[in-house]
């Protein structure tokens, strides 16, 4: 029988059986041991394994995220809840010049076991600090590792599999994307952080939507389909390494290809996918674009938001304009509400 969980429920089931499985791993972060548990996925842990695996930690980003480093320098298995990636500028030099070089800069002789859980993206107009997608950054740096699956199945397998990792994990999450629903497996497994993921098969023209907007891409397909156009669609579920064999299969395919990110295309993970498939298919016949914010600070009200965010619309009329050598279509309808379930930040 099929069994269902929301992308939440599977981190949290995710960390509840590595926590099982090993004593080594702890959680920590701001408001994990909160009643709701940092949008259920860390929820009641604290109550299972106690004060000393599960704890709340002070508004110090950077003095927290080095404790973590320092934790798992010792052996443990750190997992460090940030509820928002803009505030982990506060903690980067923590990051890449202590946690992604230690392995190197010592000889292999340490590992840093430690995974960074943090949140991106739109949700409520919270505007030009608290909404931005800021995994590029962290993308750039040898030695991070940075996943951002989009569906239930794929969070528990890769959550698992970082936590297990001997290097830093970056595990990227949309704030929408938690109140998605899918199968998943009861039993413990993982899946591999260097594996992208082909969500719908289509010949037509390649969508590789990251984070959320694999969903997203999802949504313009089935825009798309009325048009008798079938795009394939693919989430990279790590961003870094990235798995561009994939992507390359389904571009040698279709021959078009559009990268929606949810953050600005300019630098970014969209831009080095496309350069990366420029780069193999020189001098063929191959399209290539990119979608992501617009390229200003993110606005806080609702009129400037639909603006400024992809969505399947947008996703399909640019899909279409490609394959119909710019042609000018737009779908006549709208999605339904975008997640109905979800009622603020925590």
């Amino acid at each position: 029988m099929e069994r269902i969980l929301s992308y939440a429920e599977a981190l949290l089931e995710a960390t509840e059986q590595e926590m099982t499985r090993d004593s080594s791993v702890i959680v920590l972060g701001i408001g994990v041991d909160d009643f709701k548990g940092t949008w259920g996925t860390t929820k009641n842990l604290h109550l299972k394994f106690g004060p000393d695996r599960v704890f709340d930690t002070p508004l110090a980003e950077d003095g927290m995220t080095g404790f973590a480093v320092g934790a798992a320098l010792a052996g443990l298995r750190p997992i460090h809840v940030h509820i928002r990636m803009d505030f982990l500028l506060l903690a980067m030099n923590q990051l890449i010049n202590i946690a992604a070089k230690a392995r190197y800069m010592y000889g292999g002789t340490v590992s840093v076991p430690l995974v960074v859980r943090s949140v991106i993206g739109r949700s409520w107009g919270q505007g030009a600090q608290h909404s931005q997608g800021l995994h590029a950054l962290f993308a750039h740096v040898p030695g991070l590792k940075v996943v951002a699956p989009s569906t239930p199945f794929d969070a528990k397998g890769a959550l698992i599999a970082s936590i297990r990792d001997n290097d830093p994990v970056m595990f990227v999450e949309h704030r929408l994307i938690h109140f998605q629903k899918g199968h998943v497996p009861r039993d413990p497994y993982t899946v591999p952080l260097d594996r992208a993921r082909i969500l719908a098969v289509g010949t037509d023209v390649t969508l590789v939507g990251v984070s959320y907007m694999a969903v997203e891409c999802l949504r313009a397909r089935a825009h798309l389909s009325e048009v008798g156009i079938n795009a394939e669609v693919i989430d990279p579920v790590s961003l870094a390494p990235l798995d561009m064999g994939t992507i390359l299969s389904s571009v040698e395919k279709t021959g078009k290809l559009i990268v929606v990110d949810t953050a600005w295309t300019s630098c970014g993970v969209s831009a080095e996918i496309v350069a990366r498939t420029a780069e193999h298919f020189q001098g063929m016949n191959i399209r290539v674009r990119r979608i992501g914010y617009e390229p200003v600070t993110c606005p806080t009200t609702k009129n400037l938001e639909n603006l400024y965010y992809p969505n399947p619309q947008k996703i399909a009329s640019a899909a279409y304009s490609m394959v119909h050598d710019n042609g000018s279509w737009a779908p006549t309808h709208t999605d339904p509400p975008e997640i109905v379930e979800f009622k603020g930040p925590f």
